[in-house]
């Protein structure tokens, strides 16, 4: 599998060139889109044909995560004779969402065929798609997508608030992607998010072959965040930009 960041940044940031979450796996034919949050459609048109995705993943109901898949809406309605579709697993809400904030029933409906998430394994094109709920919103998830034949996988933190949730996501040599909102540390009372300490423990206590970072807030440095994880975790640790490129 190849991984292609196309966006890491979270809600805001004073980070040129930054933009919200979204990561596209490719595994032969199959090419699935985790998140696509604000200004990410530009790097992914760059990068595949939107309508070829076999399907968008979003992890949970925050603009900076979903965002974007308004202007799939419209390069798919608009761009095409006869207009395309994609697929798009996502909490059950997002449909109403997408509707309401342009005040039109049915506007989701005419470009995006939405697939309610659930618990559980399911295939999608040749990969599997693991999906777990996680603490944030009222229905967030976190993924491992791996080949159908098996093999290392990829997790995806999704934005989470106890970093134990993804623990039954990861298998010993599988790569983590994780949020790491807070850096160093701490997290403040209430936010659910994670920092670098929480992921250092997870690395540890469940063995991935390597810890990708990102959606890092204002404020915080990314080497006193590997630092952080480092203190407990012995294997590779780096923070993920737009392009950012890994075979899996």
């Amino acid at each position: 599998m190849e991984l292609t960041v196309l966006g890491a940044g979270p809600a805001y940031t004073d980070r040129p060139g930054a933009s919200g979450a979204a990561y596209l796996v490719r595994d032969s034919e199959t090419a699935i889109l985790l998140d696509l949050g604000q200004g990410s459609f530009p790097r992914l048109a760059a990068s595949i044909e939107p309508s070829r995705l076999t399907a968008v993943v979003v992890s949970h109901l925050h603009p900076d995560h979903f965002i974007d898949l308004v202007a799939l809406r419209h390069y798919l309605r608009y761009q095409f004779r006869p207009p395309r579709r994609v697929s798009v697993h996502a909490p059950a809400a997002l449909g109403e969402r997408l509707d309401a904030l342009h005040g039109q029933p049915g506007f989701s409906a005419e470009a995006l065929d939405i697939v309610p998430l659930a618990e559980g394994t399911t295939a999608i094109g040749g990969v599997r798609l693991e999906a777990r709920r996680v603490t944030h919103t009222d229905e967030s998830y976190a993924f491992r997508v791996s080949a159908a034949t098996g093999g290392p996988g990829l997790v995806y933190s999704g934005d989470c608030g106890v970093a134990t949730d993804l623990a039954p996501l990861i298998r010993a040599g599988d790569v983590l992607l994780t949020e790491v909102s807070f850096g160093p540390g701490p997290v403040p009372a209430g936010a659910l998010h994670l920092d670098g300490p929480a992921v250092g423990a997870l690395a540890a206590s469940t063995g991935p072959s390597g810890v990708l970072l990102t959606h890092l807030q204002m404020g915080f440095e990314e080497a006193a965040t590997i630092e952080s994880i480092r203190a407990t975790f012995g294997g590779p640790v780096e923070f993920v930009s737009p392009g950012t490129q890994l075979t899996i």
